[in-house]
């Protein structure tokens, strides 16, 4: 055979070796080149055909399989007889060879899969011809049921047709070859094979799996196990079906209801079905017993309306009984996968039924204590599946939270079991601190997993609040004596390094669990005797500070100075600024031990704590952006704002962290080789919080902000001289970059025209000359241009009307050309790197043009520029930056405008500003220019994020109504002659050379509003009365394809309503008409 640039069919093979198990990317890669001519070509069927039956390898097999794939799927698909003889060639194929490849046979049925789907409802002869394959794979089962082989495969089709109903869009790893349906088709098929199928589906699936069961199984059989496998697999595939065409988030395990139509419910009313699964997870090895306790997730997500009360207690108590068994008999969860499953089972169980019905149960004071042993026993082994506690903690804290709502006299024994729960899991993590030191496994610290700890922290606050005296009374035990160890330690003669570091790791898991339970009070339930006990235990963190910040910087721990920040913040959000707390019991023993009588002593140790930590901890990256960040949190955030700032401001510390913001007593401002200029990111964050504590007093004092702005004036004036003598590159782009971040971070928090006025005047013109040519001579350098293109956008953002400059001053139109030399000149200078690979394209090219973008459409829309002027005064400044505009947008590609997701958020209400108030430069765009743009439209307007499908729909209005107004007046006769518009003269020609792009739009809009789960009704809807007026004719066509589309029986209503949508409208864009 011979194959586009391929000698023989030996030589594919090895292309399919290469592609599928290569390890070289550039043989990928030309592998991939060669194979895709394969699709391509108009031999693919042949040449498929041929792969399989004379390929000797499984690869072969599987590109065939996958092109077939491509070949199906395709937008204008094959004749509806190729497709049935592809489907009958693969059956037959897959039934004549039972030494296939699993992982071949797998992409084979996908292929008669999807076949079925993409034709569910073609007609052939009077029949819909695609929807027999069910029929046929029973006929398989009854022709084929003593042959193992047979069987499976036909429940393998059954699963895998179940699974592709559900899918709504799949992209293949050939690029050129996309099978995408619009969701509303596939909304529809999957509908049809919901209401026509899938019940039928999952009890022949059930029948199935009790006839297996009734056999005696011999487990070694591997026949046996594969068809179990194949069938739970098909069960699960059932119930994980999108019943409603709103599917949850998959990363929302624990918030799923299962939606089962209500015509399943005799199904999930025989307490058989239940059992089935339950004997299923006894009988069948570790492998198939989760897929069968998958399926009892499912079960017990069942949305709760489709049961009746007494049918719903029923329900809830057979998977009860169900729990108890597999609670009384272990064995089956020493194999992690069941034991996740198992934990996810059981939290369901609280997600979808109340605890005033679980305490109803008759045996809930048995199962209660028996999975509170077995949660004791996770957390005791905490080694074993430690992402599975996430689950068993959600069934606790929702457990305990629904303790105040209980109306039922049953007890629910929570507080006995709670505070169980609570010690179980404090202990064990202090054991797991020893353990993870000793061990030489290399086991990660789980403290270094802070997203993990934090999660878990949260969902023990609640359960610690149960009968909070006991929690707090083990908690303040175990930090006396692990504070008690570890001053011993360090007051030792022999200093035994290990052993501090294990009580350090203890103390750090203390302080954390401290600021969980301060953290999780809440008004309505909390008493005095909570706060007293919140007091006690804060006392504690805070004496830990002092000792641990009496020891810097000699000795220091980074994990224990995590959790103090930790807690400080939780004690901030609960005891700090709430002028209800003066007379909170909280302090009274502060007050006696430490001498903290209020907030106002409290603060002054938080900003004590703020400084020493900049000054000693300015290597550890983590440290300083955790205390930086509670600093930002401080100085912002609080209901009593003004206030809470003033009492800051008369702090020592902070007075002196105003007058001393230098690297010489914050070594994290130093701009040495020995930081990396990642870390210089925190410094924006610092200087944001200082300028606010700044604000507070400043007022139109000029001299205290040069006073603040001194280091910065210092750093400046070197980094010019750099500039204009020996030119040290290396110190000048550090300290540059460093700049670059502060002056963000200052300008950030000046939101008042007076401030703002005062850091123009002292940037412009002298410093932001030395900004614009490092601009110009490290553009190949993202680390050092984007702190400057970001300092800029954030120069141009007009917030609370800042730059509203007096009517006397220059100045909005002086900052914008600043801006448009520096857009201008990135632009250019980063157009000739030319061709860049895929994963330098972003942070060399298309991060830079995103903030561009941003800040260009911050100076559009900040109403402070009167653009009109330039051209008045032959300024081109503003015409330079718009062609910098189309030079930067015309070197991107469609598909990165969408798939970058911080470029579409620039580039897309960028657009928008644009056709508002500048449709002159858009009508004077070239037509290759025009289609780039409404193609980048059109392809917006069914992004997935709002925010780019609402721009493109208002871009989209503004160059419709420019549109419709120009034909409006074209066609008056007035008095007076008025000068026809050539821009709209322009914009009218192009697009009556090019009707499809708007005809396209309107039909991509319609198909949105009328079957797509629409999240933005008001912005899609505010083109189409312009695009309908404007294209009548097509509209009609329109109207009369969609409608011709529907069922017989939905034709009259939907011609109803598009008659609704048109009465009474006039041919107008008037907003009243709009709004019809």
């Amino acid at each position: 055979a011979n194959f586009p640039g391929i000698v023989s069919l030996a030589e594919l093979e090895v292309l399919c070796n290469h592609l599928y198990e290569g390890t070289d990317l550039a043989q990928r890669m030309e592998a991939e080149k060669v194979l895709l001519e394969l699709i391509d070509s108009p031999e693919c069927l042949s040449q498929c055909q041929l792969l399989l039956e004379q390929g000797t390898m499984s690869y072969a097999q599987l590109l065939a399989a996958t092109c077939l794939s491509k070949l199906v799927s395709r937008a204008s698909p094959l004749p509806i007889e190729q497709r049935i003889d592809i489907r009958n060639y693969i059956l037959n194929y897959v039934a004549s060879q039972p030494k296939l490849a699993p992982f071949v046979i797998q992409a084979l049925v996908q292929v008669i899969a999807k076949i079925t789907k993409l034709g569910w409802f073609e007609v052939l002869k009077d029949q819909l011809i695609f929807r027999d394959i069910i029929a046929d794979v029973k006929k398989f089962f009854n022709l084929f049921f003593f042959f193992f082989f047979f069987f499976i495969i036909g429940v393998m089709i059954l699963s895998e047709l179940t699974q592709e109903m559900n899918i709504v869009s799949m992209f293949g790893f050939f690029p050129s070859v996309d099978y995408s349906r619009p969701s509303a088709k596939h909304r529809k098929i999957a509908t049809s094979f919901r209401d026509t199928s899938l019940k039928d589906i999952l009890m022949l699936a059930c029948s199935l799996l009790k006839e297996l069961l009734a056999k005696p199984l011999t487990l070694q059989d591997q026949r046996q196990q594969s068809l179990a496998m194949q069938l739970l697999k098909l069960v699960l595939n059932c119930l994980n079906f999108d019943f409603i065409g709103n599917s949850a988030d998959e990363s929302a395990d624990d918030l799923c209801t299962v939606q089962i139509p209500t015509n399943w419910r005799t199904i999930f009313l025989e307490p058989e079905t239940l059992d089935l699964f339950f004997d299923l997870y006894h009988s069948l090895p570790p492998m198939l017993s989760q897929l069968a306790l998958s399926c009892l997730v499912q079960f017990a997500s069942t949305r709760r309306s489709l049961f009746s009360n007494p049918e719903r207690a029923k329900y809830l108590g057979n998977l009860i009984k169900g729990v108890k068994q597999i609670l009384e008999n272990p064995q089956g969860l020493s194999d992690p996968g069941n034991y996740h499953e198992f934990c996810r089972f059981l939290a369901r169980l609280k997600t979808n039924y109340q605890l005033g019905e679980l305490v109803m149960v008759k045996d809930y004071p048995e199962v209660i204590q028996l999975i509170a042993n077995f949660t004791i026993t996770s957390l005791q082994h905490w080694e074993f599946a430690p992402n599975s506690v996430h689950y068993l903690l959600i069934l606790w804290q929702r457990m305990v939270a629904s303790v105040p709502f209980v109306k039922t006299a049953e007890p629910h024994l929570l507080d006995t079991y709670a505070p169980e729960i609570t010690k179980a899991y404090i202990t064990s993590r202090l054991e797991l601190v020893t353990f993870y030191l000793y061990s030489r496994d290399g086991l990660e610290d789980p403290l270094d997993d802070t997203a993990t700890v934090f999660q878990q922290l949260e969902q023990l606050c609640t359960v610690s609040r149960c009968e909070y005296e006991k929690t707090c009374t083990l908690l303040v035990q175990l930090f006396d004596q692990n504070a008690q160890n570890y001053q011993k330690l360090l007051h030792s003669s022999s200093r035994n390094p290990l052993e501090i570091t294990v009580q350090e790791g203890c103390l750090a898991w203390l302080v954390y669990f401290v600021g969980t339970f301060v953290g999780g009070r809440l008004t309505y339930t909390s008493t005095d005797e909570h706060d007293a006990m919140d007091g006690e235990l804060s006392c504690r963190v805070f004496q830990l500070i002092s000792l641990m910040d009496a020891q810097l910087p000699q000795c220091s721990n980074e994990k224990v100075e995590l959790a103090i920040l930790w807690f400080l913040d939780q004690f901030r959000k609960t005891y700090v600024g709430d002028q209800l707390q003066h007379t909170s019991k909280v302090y009274a023993r502060m007050s006696e031990v430490l001498g903290i009588t209020d907030d106002n002593h409290v603060l002054e140790t938080f900003m004590t704590k703020i400084v020493t930590n900049l000054k000693y901890w300015g290597r550890c990256e983590p440290v300083i952006s955790r205390t930086l960040q509670f600093l930002n949190d401080l100085s912002v955030g609080y209901p009593f704002y003004c206030i809470l700032l003033k009492k800051l401001v008369k702090i020592e510390a902070v007075k002196f962290m105003l007058q001393n913001h230098t690297s010489k007593h914050f070594p994290f401002l130093g701009v040495s080789d020995n930081y990396s200029l990642s870390d210089l990111r925190c410094r924006t964050v610092f200087y944001t919080a200082l300028t606010r504590l700044l604000m507070v007093d400043l007022g139109e004092d000029e001299d205290e902000f040069e006073n603040f702005m001194l280091p910065l004036t210092v750093s400046f004036e070197s980094v010019t001289q750099i500039f204009n003598s020996s030119f040290e590159q290396e110190e000048a782009k550090r300290m540059l970059i460093g700049l670059a971040r502060d002056l963000r971070g200052i300008a950030f928090a000046l939101n008042t025209k007076t401030s703002y006025t005062m850091l123009f005047d002292w940037i412009y013109p002298a410093y932001i000359s030395v900004l614009q040519r490092a601009v110009e001579l490290w553009y190949r350098e993202p680390a050092c241009t984007t702190p400057i293109l970001k300092l800029m956008a954030e120069f141009m953002q007009n917030r609370s009307q800042r730059l509203n400059f007096d009517v006397s001053s220059p100045n909005g139109i002086l900052l914008f050309r600043e801006a448009s030399k520096m857009i201008c000149t990135y632009g250019n200078q980063i157009l000739s790197l030319g061709t860049l690979s895929k994963d330098q394209v972003y942070p060399l090219k298309l991060k830079g043009i995103s903030i561009c973008y941003s800040a260009l459409k911050s100076a559009l829309c900040g109403n402070y520029v009167s653009f009109g002027v330039f051209k008045l005064y032959g300024d081109n400044h503003f015409d330079n930056v718009l062609q910098a505009f189309v030079k930067m947008l015309l070197s991107v590609s469609h598909s990165d405008l969408l798939q970058y997701r911080k470029l579409s958020q620039s580039y897309y209400p960028l657009l928008e500003c644009l056709t508002q108030d500048h449709m002159s430069f858009i009508t004077s765009l070239e037509p290759r220019v025009l289609i780039y743009i409404l193609t980048s439209i059109s392809e917006g307007l069914t992004a997935v994020d709002t925010i780019v499908s609402s721009s493109c729909c208002a871009s989209l209005d503004y160059i419709v109504t420019y549109l419709f107004k120009h034909l409006a007046k074209e066609g008056k006769k007035t008095l007076r002659c008025r000068e026809i518009s050539q821009d709209g003269q322009r914009l009218l020609h192009f697009m009556q050379q090019n009707p499809e792009v708007l005809q396209q739009m309107m039909s991509i809009l319609m198909n949105t509003i009328i079957f797509e789960d629409c999240r933005n009704q008001w912005s899609v809807s505010r083109p189409l009365l312009g695009l309908i007026l404007l294209n009548e004719k097509y509209f009609s066509e329109l109207r009369a394809t969609l409608i011709s589309s529907q069922p017989d029986n939905k034709h009259e209503a939907l011609d109803q309503c598009f008659r609704n949508l048109m009465e009474g409208v006039e041919q107008n864009l008037l907003v009243k008409n709009r709004d019809r």
